[in-house]
């Protein structure tokens, strides 16, 4: 921990007479490699932005000279880790009155910044312009703060999946997160801060303010202090919580005993807001006027924006701006008002990281030359907060710390990410089988068995690395971190988004990249590859001498078999079986092309999935294998999959000529999760899909085709395959330990022989 100075009062009005720690390696973290910088200053909150280069290890194979006589030339490749550079984006969010004691931390940590400028927005980018220039030695450089906003806003929605919720307060999950929506113009911004501004946003440069209102946050907040004497933004905020606002407000059924049936208004409806306090001979508490204070004005703002949503005829409206701040009673006036005045036609949605949205937008606007939107990002689950609940009843100590510093941090990812083109309706897509957002039983599964699996996690991780001293050290961080997240999770499973096996997944690879252990299994895959090529054509063999129909089965059982070791000779019918459909339609024309997505290195890619592929370029269908770009788990990364292909092709003519004839592609998904996203593949892939035509889609294993997928509609036939390694899940979906899962599904519209026994499970 790093001690910062004694802010002196007298220097600036604008900070507290008070010293604060901070924790450096948390919150401005990789600060000796900033390049630029921005910042948005607003009335009690900034958001500083910088981008920084991390350097981190990368495991990459290379495939040995076999002509060449040394101790290790029987083994099919090496594994080396390579130092690599990538882009860094970080956000750092809090209150003013640390701002320059944070201002003093980053002038003492910048080691080498090339950058002249700041980037600035905000309100209190004017008031604040002398002491960042003074503090930093850069010049201010003053950004509108509306394109900021939008600029902001865009790149999130684009960036982020589950950026955008609905706030259901009685719901079981309060946050109800959104897909992913490929085309995310035209919405309605109503950005709540001081007073209201309606934006129309058309295109990434097209946007127009169509309207507003100076009944704002500064509203609720200068009526407020005058009602309650209470000063502070949150502290009304959770006054409001606790109050009633009927004690205040006329209701419906106040002035006609009930409700008023003709025109459809129940009797708990507001008729006028504040009505009983011209009457009533009594006092009011700080509680109830606080509420009702925050009801008139969340119902006046949800009010107009459905009139402007309405008359410019947009369904999608996000609520942002320092009125939201996440406060739930906020959220929820603002969605009944909503919900109210459309009749549930809009929906009223948030955005996890909308107190960013001015910094990122000032950011952009200054890395113009970089052109950061040629490129997909992704959120960095171990160094980002997550969203947090401020709700004033629950975990107060974390609502502190949030309210203190808050941060966000996205890499810049290698390859563009776009949706698979054969997603039947890329807006409805939902990856995940179970959101455990929702559902507290397996959510409390899930978190044990993944605090459970931790020490085994930091054993392979110290292993993978057995001649580096520092990797006990380096593991025990992991540990450390990654059980924090967990905890962080158990109590907030809103703050990534919707919490899923994917997430829980994802967030631990992050954290062992965090801490430099790119591919604990890297050792483990080297030796499963070598010895399952040797009985490659032994199996291969095997099948050839077996009748046609006899071939199809082995070749479905053998990916299976592959898939999970200790698997044996299940008997049918299995858990979901359309392997009889599958038969027929094999009876018929081939395929023109198939894209499969593998999974496991060793038995499972070399002697379960290539046999399969084999047989289809045997019967004249082009075959895509998508693979990992990066490494996660066992899972074949598409840099050992091309070694592996080429030994193999050595010893198969079948295979050989596949690849000479460009009928057999090896492509990466631009994923390195054991969890499958459709909605974010390298755009290589989508388009060499479109390319070849592709009409059948093959995804195998269980984090692909049961944990995600299970349920993914697509425009083409498709073919899920895996064997269920989890007795939980088993018996969720109705069945057993290694429970097999054999679905085929053709698209709606699509005859075929038996089509009730496709239909998704």
């Amino acid at each position: 921990m790093a001690e910062c100075g004694r802010v002196d009062s007298s220097t600036s009005s604008h900070t507290m007479d008070k010293s604060i720690t901070l924790p450096p390696d948390e919150i401005f973290r990789n600060l000796e490699n900033a390049k630029r910088f921005a910042i948005d200053i607003g009335g009690s909150l900034t958001k500083l932005a910088y981008y920084s280069t991390v350097q981190h290890k990368v495991a990459k194979v290379r495939s040995f000279e076999h002509n060449v006589k040394d101790a290790a030339s029987d083994k099919l490749y090496e594994i080396s880790v390579q130092e690599e550079v990538t882009a860094r984006l970080h956000f750092i969010k809090f209150e003013n009155a640390y701002i320059e004691t944070c201002l003093d931390f980053i002038k003492d940590h910048l080691v080498n910044t090339e950058t002249k400028v700041i980037k600035a927005t905000g309100g209190g980018a004017h008031k604040f312009k002398e002491l960042i220039e003074r503090k930093l030695g850069l010049k201010v450089d003053k950004e509108d703060e509306m394109t900021c906003l939008i600029k902001g806003c865009n790149f999130v929605l684009r960036n982020i999946p589950h950026e955008a919720f609905v706030y259901a307060k009685h719901a079981d999950s309060e946050f109800r997160f959104q897909t992913t929506n490929p085309d995310i113009f035209p919405y309605l911004l109503v950005n709540i801060g001081s007073g209201v501004s309606i934006v129309k946003v058309e295109s990434e440069d097209k946007f127009e303010r169509i309207g507003g209102s100076s009944i704002g946050g500064g509203t609720f907040w200068g009526l407020g202090a005058l009602l309650t004497k209470t000063k502070r933004f949150d502290e009304l905020l959770q006054l409001a919580s606790k109050g009633q606002h009927a004690s205040v407000d006329m209701l419906v059924k106040d002035i006609y005993g009930g409700s008023y049936g003709s025109l459809g208004l129940t009797g708990d409806l507001i008729a006028s807001s504040f009505g009983k306090s011209a009457t009533a001979d009594k006092e009011f508490s700080k509680e109830d006027m606080a509420k009702s204070l925050l009801h008139m004005i969340s119902n006046d703002i949800g009010q107009l924006a459905c009139l402007y949503a309405k008359l410019h005829n947009l369904s999608r409206v996000y609520f942002g701006g320092f009125f939201i701040r996440g406060h739930p009673v906020t959220m929820h006036t603002i969605t009944y008002s909503i919900n109210f005045f459309t009749k549930g036609e809009v929906q009223a949605l948030f955005l996890r990281h909308e107190g960013y949205l001015g910094a990122i937008g000032a950011f952009l606007k200054g890395a113009e030359e970089d052109n950061p939107n040629q490129y997909s990002w992704g959120e960095n689950y171990a160094g980002s907060s997550g969203l947090m609940s401020v709700s004033p009843d629950m975990n107060p100590m974390q609502r502190a710390r949030s309210g203190t510093f808050d941060m966000l941090e996205m890499d810049r990812l290698e390859r563009q990410l776009v949706n698979l083109p054969l997603l039947q309706d890329p807006s409805s897509y939902i990856p995940d089988t179970v959101d455990l957002t929702e559902d507290a039983l397996a959510r409390e599964y899930w978190l044990y068995c993944f605090e459970e699996a931790l020490d085994g996690v930091v054993k392979r991780a110290v292993a993978s690395q057995p001649d580096i001293p520092e990797a006990n050290e380096r593991a025990e961080k992991f540990r450390q971190k990654y059980r924090h997240k967990l905890q962080t999770l158990r109590h907030q499973p809103f703050a990534y988004g919707s919490l899923t096996v994917r997430s829980l997944l994802d967030t631990r690879e992050h954290c062992l990249n965090e801490f430099n252990f790119p591919d604990p299994y890297s050792k483990i895959k080297q030796r499963e590859n070598d010895m399952a090529l040797k009985y490659y054509q032994k199996a291969v063999k095997s099948m050839e001498e077996l009748s046609w129909e006899q071939r199809q089965f082995a070749l479905v059982r053998g990916v299976l078999a592959g898939n999970v070791f200790d698997w044996g000779a299940k008997a049918r019918p299995w858990l979901v079986d359309s392997y009889n459909q599958w038969l027929e339609r094999l009876k018929g024309p081939p395929h023109k092309c198939a894209l499969f997505f593998v999974d496991n290195s060793g038995v499972d890619i070399i002697l379960g999935v290539m046999p399969f592929v084999r047989e289809l370029l045997s019967r004249g269908t082009e075959v895509v294998l998508a693979s990992n770009s990066g490494p996660a788990l066992n899972d074949v990364t598409n840099g050992e999959l091309q070694i592996l292909t080429e030994r193999i092709a050595a010893m198969d003519q079948v295979i050989q000529a596949g690849l000479r004839e460009d009928r057999l592609t090896l492509v990466q998904s631009g994923s390195s999760s054991p969890c499958l996203d459709l909605s974010r593949l390298d755009k290589v892939l989508a388009m060499v899909v479109r390319e070849r035509q592709t009409d059948l889609v093959i995804i195998e294993g269980m984090g692909r085709a049961i944990h995600t997928n299970y349920y993914a509609m697509l425009s083409c036939e498709s073919l899920k395959m895996a064997v269920i390694k989890n007795s939980w899940l088993a018996d969720r979906l109705g069945g057993k330990l290694f429970s097999v899962v054999f679905k085929y599904e053709m698209p709606p519209g699509k005859p075929s022989q038996d089509s009730a026994a496709l239909m998704p499970s």
